[in-house]
């Protein structure tokens, strides 16, 4: 498995917050869920995505956006107009501005929200729960706004998940969760691909023989006892060779890269699974669970078990 696909993988919808917005101009939309990943798509029309705290993207019909981190941010039809919000997207509901309930006013039908049932511009976002150190590597290496151009790739996708988002069948949340998913990885993996993109180092890394092999040996198997020379014997290159190469193609050097991705896996471990510490330390490269320990709070600043005990109770380990 390769290191996309080992972060992709560890990235799931559970409970996806699927909304079809339909507004006729002039419209803005604030977003303020505080989810930290939310996919944008214009099914009609166009608009921008103005997440205030970097530029305004222009979004065309068919175009999929990814907006990452938690900040608010809104889509409007005109980014300089100034348009005040129709409402605002709280997790549990639609507000005005000045925060009072307008969720009964605005909604149109199932999972649709709007000013206008047969408004130009129909709007699709969905918004995503994720958790996990795995998960947070790959949102840390996403620009605040990326958008994949309208090519006919993704559009069986979205035809299937308007489709979807209109009905209410039974496993219908489980539907839209998968949908969710296949059009956040599909707009990913085309973002990264293309030649726009300014994807992270360790991604541009993977196309080259040394470090991209030495990275899918990392994650393939974490539990080897890698040290330099073994990755350097594997890729077929000199130690000094094989340790520079890797630190300027990856931005850290292969030990520091290898520990930052057992300590990922071990937090999200201790946290799905029942497995013991000691086990999870085997798993992920550790001797014992006390080299885990030092190593987990050496860059986490708390213990496996303290990082297991908060994330259960519902807190935030950071």
């Amino acid at each position: 498995m390769d290191p996309l696909a080992s972060l992709l993988y560890e990235v799931r919808s559970d409970g996806a917050l699927f909304s079809r917005n339909i507004v006729a101009p002039p419209w803005s939309v604030r977003f303020a869920d505080g989810t930290p990943l939310a996919v944008i798509t214009m099914l009609r029309g166009a608009g921008w995505v103005v997440p205030g705290d970097a530029a305004p993207v222009a979004l065309g019909r068919g175009d999929v956006a990814i907006v990452a981190g938690a900040e608010p941010f809104s889509i409007a039809d005109d980014a300089g107009a100034g348009t005040p919000p129709l409402y605002v997207v709280h997790p549990d509901q639609c507000t005005t501005a000045d925060g009072e309930d307008i969720s009964d006013d605005v909604i149109l039908g199932l999972r649709t929200c709007g000013n206008s049932p047969d408004g130009s511009t129909v709007l699709l976002t969905g918004s995503y729960q994720v958790d996990g150190r795995v998960s947070e590597r790959l949102l840390s290496g996403l620009p605040r706004v990326l958008v994949v151009r309208h090519d006919g790739k993704l559009g069986p996708i979205l035809d299937l998940t308007d489709m979807e988002i209109s009905r209410e069948d039974p496993g219908q949340q489980a539907v839209l969760d998968r949908l969710l998913d296949l059009l956040l990885l599909s707009t990913l993996r085309e973002w990264f691909t293309r030649p726009e993109a300014d994807p992270p180092a360790w991604y541009r890394a993977l196309g080259d023989p040394v470090a991209g092999r030495a990275l899918r040996l990392i994650h393939d198997r974490p539990a080897r006892p890698w040290t330099v020379t073994a990755l350097a014997e594997e890729t077929g290159v000199s130690r000094a060779t094989f340790a520079r190469r890797f630190s300027d193609l990856v931005g850290e050097p292969p030990m520091a890269y290898l520990t930052s991705w057992r300590l990922a896996l071990a937090a999200d471990l201790l946290v799905r699974t029942e497995a013991t510490v000691e086990s999870i330390a085997r798993q992920v490269g550790y001797r014992s669970a006390f080299g885990l320990s030092v190593a987990f709070k050496r860059v986490y600043g708390i213990r496996p078990s303290q990082h297991r005990a908060a994330l259960l109770a519902g807190e935030t380990a950071r």
